[in-house]
């Protein structure tokens, strides 16, 4: 089902290129066909340096550093692909994948988790939007993962039981 999505949203998105490019008299390029593959291609955000890597490693194909600039500069204009600043990153994601979600970005390791959420969530913020149609919404929310909540309460153990080691040999 998943698959069917990504297939379906790739050929939409390849759809609005070529008419972007037809109606601009621009280059219909193989880089900017081979990254938008990539771009559909990968299951999750990704940076650029991980979209050169996908290219080069799964499809053969090297692009580079400001065609891959350019064309997602492009792929964001044309809102083929959204464009994020999760703890002081750039990273990407195509637009079928951006359904309503939260990002939940641990302060400690930096790990993003998307949760699928509904517009009904987000009303439930009492967020009153004005003179706005809301078509979709992701929203950040900063915090420490599972992961490191049980390391820092290790580590917080660790240190308290030498504390009270150094308490009773006083």
């Amino acid at each position: 089902m998943r698959e069917k999505l990504r297939r379906e949203a790739f050929a939409a998105a390849k759809s609005e290129l070529d008419s972007y490019l037809e109606m601009n008299s621009h280059r219909k390029t193989p880089e900017r066909y081979a990254i938008l593959e990539a771009v559909f291609g990968i299951n999750s955000h990704f940076s650029l340096d991980r979209l050169a890597d996908y290219l080069q490693e799964e499809k053969n194909f090297i692009v580079s550093r400001p065609t891959l600039y350019n064309t997602m500069r492009l792929f964001v204009k044309l809102r083929l692909v959204l464009r994020h600043n999760i703890g002081g990153k750039t990273e990407y994601e195509p637009c079928f994948n951006s359904g309503n979600h939260v990002h939940q970005v641990c302060t400690s390791c930096g790990k993003v988790t998307i949760v699928p959420a509904q517009m009904e969530d987000i009303q439930l913020l009492d967020v009153k939007l004005k003179r706005f149609r809301p078509e979709a919404f992701a929203m950040y929310i900063y915090g420490i993962c599972s992961k490191c909540q049980a390391k820092l309460t290790r580590q917080k153990r660790t240190s308290d039981k030498k504390q009270n080691k150094k308490n009773t040999k006083q």
